[in-house]
């Protein structure tokens, strides 16, 4: 009996050992970016640990079928002396104890629950259960209500917050039940408990330079009742000590509320790139919480280098050479027509050779791949023409002044998709296998995606060359580029084909193919794309051939189809002079890449009467007065010569 008693007793100590959690209070959805959006846990003892515990969120959708989507295990966190733990991400004010990102939680009708466990218990797609449940919430913002979703969990109120971009919370009262009003954060719902003194951290901007003197200000909520000592840090990756001079541990003096500290970024020779310091507390002690936290400064790196080649709308020819193997190319030699084309399918999609990286691998490809010419910080963007910071890709729904990745082929219309893995960096040296056939690839593939500016991204949407035409003003450098990442795609992957017109609603089919061709033609291959070719066989062990040996276009899509390839037919292409034109159509103005010697251009009617001849030293522009209609251009330099046909609209 006495081996009984012990035991049932120490079953209720370690059923006791957990502290009585519930859901305080839920903002699931903010103005604008939704990034204010957090749920607050509570403990009936203060300072409680919270190992054992889970949080899972459920989604009420059609397609979310009342399952998990999001799940974040307690263990090791503990609630504060008002037993509050605060959840949200670094844009909520006060900051709070247990980071996720923003706009994660979604906006109802939906559910939050505690349950005891592991989050390996709610794998993405779990049914919502009353097994091991502590608390729940089921909650909305003006939508109906999900009574399938409130009988899994036991509940028999849906809590509706308000519209969307409320500013509302959810805040349980101490009977249980639920009122909606503004907001507290890290403060008890009735207005009792302990009062914190928040500090908050500010600099006069958030971008400087190498060299630069600048001031973090602190300051609290109130004035402090005794000298306050605190600590932060700058260390954010590659940022250290060894960055900056300055204090990193002060004191705000007893009766006031402010205190700053002068740092100094060290100004070196080394090209580490553009930093982001963190400014972040690193001893605060209750009642000081931090009010903003994790702030993000930019150090732009003044050590940049610049590559031997041209941007695009500068480009230059013959300074970057192939990496291609001896031969890879050889085994097209003598074949026409279709067998050329699965010849080559058989080179660029060899499961046996080529790689597939993850979409999110990809951001490091396009960060070297697109890296600007003339910063190496930067990344280049495809159709606005100009240099971009690389720390500025895209995280979030915000996608002004950011850029993100561009998929020459749409993905809605080439059929290609993400998985769950995609979301991995795992490196070079971890791949997929894959071959011709393997069509969700092409959704990483980055012979077929570039750095873009995220609305301009947007703008295009999916629509196609030719229909778009790329952003007013610039100078279409960026179309043979394109041009050629598509037709790569066509020839790499199975169910993929470039064709005339716009054949809207129609699976893997791309347009326009004439004006495609157009751009091939008037935009040769350069330094810059020829770079971008080695670098992602690097990655994927796979080159686009178009840009090694761009008359293959014309064999298998334009004017040499049914002719007979053959790689050693090479002594017109070392003749051919290496430069593009641009824009073509032109409303006058006619730019001139590639010049690197005198060079003599000629401009003749249709019917072969010359109209301007002059002489060129570099890199320029002509203007050429004439009547709108189709001429002719040539160019000659160095015994070698190009003509090409322009439009003048």
């Amino acid at each position: 009996m006495k081996q009984i008693i012990t035991l049932i007793s120490f079953l209720m100590l370690g059923q006791l050992s957990y502290a009585q959690l519930v859901i305080n209070e839920l903002d699931c959805d903010s103005p604008g970016i939704d990034d204010k959006e957090f749920v607050e846990l509570k403990s009936d003892t203060p300072n409680a640990l919270l190992d054992g515990y889970v949080l899972v969120f459920f989604n009420g959708s059609s397609s979310g079928a009342d399952s998990s989507y999001f799940t974040i295990d307690l263990d090791g966190f503990t609630t504060d002396n008002n037993g509050l733990l605060l959840i949200g991400s670094d844009a909520v004010e006060p900051f709070p104890q247990l980071l996720i990102a923003a706009n994660v939680i979604q906006n109802g009708a939906d559910a939050v629950a505690i349950y005891l466990g592991d989050e390996t218990d709610f794998p993405e797609g779990t049914l919502a259960t009353q097994t091991n449940l502590i608390d729940a919430l089921v909650y909305d913002t003006s939508d109906a209500d999900d009574t399938e979703l409130m009988a899994l969990l036991g509940v028999t109120e849906q809590i509706n917050e308000g519209s969307s971009n409320n500013t509302n919370s959810i805040q349980r009262n101490n009977d249980g039940s639920y009122t909606v009003t503004t907001p507290t954060p890290r403060l008890l719902n009735d207005g009792s408990g302990d009062i914190f003194n928040a500090i908050s951290i500010s600099t006069s901007q958030t971008q400087y330079n190498e060299g630069d003197v600048f001031d973090i200000v602190f300051t609290t909520q109130q004035n402090v009742t005794s000298n306050f000592e605190f600590s932060f840090t700058l260390d954010n990756y590659g940022f250290t000590t060894d960055d900056f001079t300055g204090n990193t541990t002060i004191t705000i003096p007893s009766g006031q509320n402010t205190i700053s500290t002068t740092i100094t970024l060290i100004d070196d020779t080394l090209d580490e790139g553009d930093e982001e310091p963190l400014v972040k507390f690193s001893n605060l002690q209750w009642p000081y919480i931090p009010n903003n936290n994790f702030l993000k400064l930019r150090v732009v790196d003044n050590d940049f280098t610049m590559a031997a080649f041209g941007t695009p709308i500068n480009a230059t020819y013959g300074i970057v050479s192939s990496t291609q193997p001896d031969g890879y190319y050889s085994s097209l030699d003598q074949l026409s027509g279709v067998d050329l084309r699965q010849a080559l399918q058989d080179i660029i999609a060899d499961p046996n050779v080529v790689r597939a990286q993850t979409y999110t691998d990809v951001i490091d490809i396009l960060k070297e791949a697109d890296q600007n010419p003339e910063n190496s910080n930067q990344v280049w963007l495809v159709y606005q023409e100009q240099g971009r910071a690389k720390l500025d890709f895209q995280l979030s729904s915000v996608n002004t002044g950011k850029w993100n990745r561009e998929h020459t082929f749409p993905r809605s219309r080439a059929g290609y998709y993400s998985i769950e893995e995609d979301e991995i960096a795992d490196g070079i040296d971890v791949f997929w296998t894959t071959k011709a056939d393997s069509l969700r690839h092409g959704n990483s593939d980055a012979h077929g995606l570039r750095a873009v500016d995220g609305p301009e991204n947007s703008s295009r949407g999916n629509q196609f060359y030719g229909e778009y035409n790329g952003p007013t003003g610039t100078l279409g450098g960026f179309k043979g580029d394109v041009a050629r990442g598509v037709f790569y795609l066509a020839v790499r992957y199975n169910g993929l084909e470039i064709v005339n017109g716009y054949p809207d609603g129609i699976p893997g089919q791309l347009g326009d193919l004439q004006t495609l061709l157009e751009w091939h033609r008037n935009d040769p291959p350069d330094d810059f794309e020829m770079n971008r070719n080695n670098v992602i066989y690097n990655w994927q062990f796979n080159r686009n051939p178009f840009i090694d040996q761009p008359d293959l276009i014309e064999y298998i899509w334009g004017n040499m189809v049914g002719e007979t390839w053959e790689q050693n037919l090479s002594i017109a292409e070392a003749q051919e002079l290496k430069v593009s034109l641009y824009p073509n159509p032109t409303s006058g103005r006619l730019f001139i890449n590639g010049i690197t010697s005198e060079t003599k251009i000629d401009v003749f009617s249709v019917d072969g009467r010359q109209l301007l001849s002059q002489k060129i030293n570099n890199n320029t522009f002509v203007d050429l007065t004439l009547n709108s209609g189709l001429y002719l251009v040539k160019l000659t330099s160095d015994d070698k010569s190009i003509e090409k046909k322009i439009l003048i609209k």
